[in-house]
């Protein structure tokens, strides 16, 4: 059995010590804990004592999460932070990985090869697609922990499914600096104009803006054929691209200016002082929980803390307000 070492050097906030104490006190009693914390407040770090306890304590333990992108984002750091521990990353198409785990980051669909195998579950963002609705994704997750064991759960977003007793709020990021929020622009009839072949112009001095700047965006697009068809060379990126991750570490190292993307890079994906756009904010992909995650992309960074996050819409819809609103709100707490 390996001696776990904890290689963290870290420092939590006050309001990340916080969360991180109830937390660990919730798993210590095998009761569920929902850490609900604003993107950026670095939540990762906060699960990290109560997982090394549970480490510590001969317990295996499973991070889950809905989409591929958080496991990958997350394996190199869990691998940094637990040195002697044996981790395994499960996903898609992940390689075979030697030894018995000690604790699994996986994506949920994953789990519906385990049962009573985990004494403690974390889900992290469990309100993402397609977990939230899916009820044999949920009750995967559930047949793989052991009998009695808790299920905790960490996200921006919850549902109303999620809030339990035991809960720990983060209104802040780790930086301490406000949430940057989202700004509307009209757009009329951008669709057509794409259709014909044409970036709309307010879009493309946007574009040019980034570019001469040398700063790095992503532009959320609601359909894959409005991203397939998007005029120019800009690379592209949606959920069966086979390149997602490799552009995504492109644009990282500043290879490329920019990418497009559907919605598949919501969440788990950190880019220092990527600036962000949304084309066709008011369409019913975008609700507001994915326009809150989509804008969390943006000022993560303790040394680049805000940033551009445009709305570019055909309308205002209730879940942009509502977005924006929820933003706004937690700047003022």
């Amino acid at each position: 059995m390996n001696a776990h070492v904890f290689a963290w050097s870290g420092q939590l906030t006050p309001l990340q010590q916080k969360a991180s104490k109830e937390l660990l006190a919730s798993v210590g009693q095998n009761q569920s804990h929902l850490v609900h914390a604003v993107c950026g407040a670095g939540k990762t770090e906060l699960l990290f004592p109560a997982i090394f306890a549970c480490l510590q304590a001969g317990k295996r333990v499973c991070v889950a999460a809905p989409r591929t992108d958080v496991i990958l984002e997350l394996f190199p750091r869990f691998q940094k932070v637990f040195p002697n521990t044996t981790i395994h990353a499960l996903f898609g198409g992940a390689p075979d990985q030697q030894g018995f785990p000690e604790l699994i980051l996986a994506t949920t669909h994953q789990l519906y090869r385990f049962e009573n195998a985990f004494d403690v579950v974390l889900v992290d963002e469990a309100d993402a697609f397609p977990y939230y609705a899916d009820e044999t994704l949920q009750k995967a997750v559930t047949k793989a922990a052991k009998q009695d064991a808790a299920i905790h759960y960490v996200t921006a977003t919850p549902t109303k499914s999620l809030k339990t007793t035991n809960q720990s709020i983060l209104t802040r990021r780790y930086h301490g600096q406000d949430l940057p929020v989202p700004k509307f622009v009209s757009l009329w009839g951008y669709s057509r104009q794409l259709k014909k072949g044409k970036i709309p112009l307010k879009i493309q001095n946007w574009i040019n803006e980034k570019i001469e700047t040398n700063t790095p965006f992503l532009i959320f697009l609601p359909t894959i054929e409005m991203l397939e068809n998007f005029p120019g060379d800009l690379p592209r990126v949606h959920a069966e691209h086979p390149d997602r991750k490799e552009l995504v570490m492109q644009l990282r190292e500043k290879k490329i200016p920019g990418l497009l993307t559907t919605t598949i890079l919501e969440r788990g994906v950190t880019i220092e002082n990527v600036h962000v756009a949304v084309v066709g904010a008011e369409q019913p992909i975008f609700t507001s929980s994915a326009l809150i995650q989509i804008s969390g992309r943006v000022g993560r960074s303790a040394l680049y803390p805000d940033g551009d996050i445009t709305f570019f819409h055909h309308g205002i819809s209730r879940e942009m307000d509502k977005a924006q609103d929820a933003i706004e709100g937690w700047n003022r707490s």
